[in-house]
């Protein structure tokens, strides 16, 4: 199932989350502790997954589902993926500047 939530959405507790990805709120949990995920917390630290925690959620399971890769690997594609969103965002600032 595809999530299309918008980021003004608001926040979901773990078993909405779980629902909409279709995944055990332990799945989720395990993320978490994989550091793939980092929902909010409440001060009575119930977990709150925004849109956009959900959006990155359903990568993570695409990669482990449909390209059969494993838990460290994602964490290695999703951190090479920040940061070349990062440096297309500074290549585009810069091509902004040189007009």
């Amino acid at each position: 199932m595809r999530f299309e939530g918008n980021v003004g959405d608001g926040y979901f507790a773990i078993s909405v989350a779980a629902r909409i990805l279709g995944v055990h709120a332990q799945t989720l949990r395990g993320y978490e502790r994989q550091g793939l995920i980092a929902p909010s917390r409440t001060k009575g630290r119930i977990r709150l997954y925004s849109v956009e925690d959900i959006r990155r959620a359903q990568q993570v399971r695409r990669l482990i589902d449909d390209l059969g890769v494993n838990l460290a690997g994602v964490e290695v594609i999703l951190r090479l993926t920040e940061r070349i969103r990062i440096l297309e965002e500074h290549i585009k600032q810069l091509e902004q500047r040189l007009g």
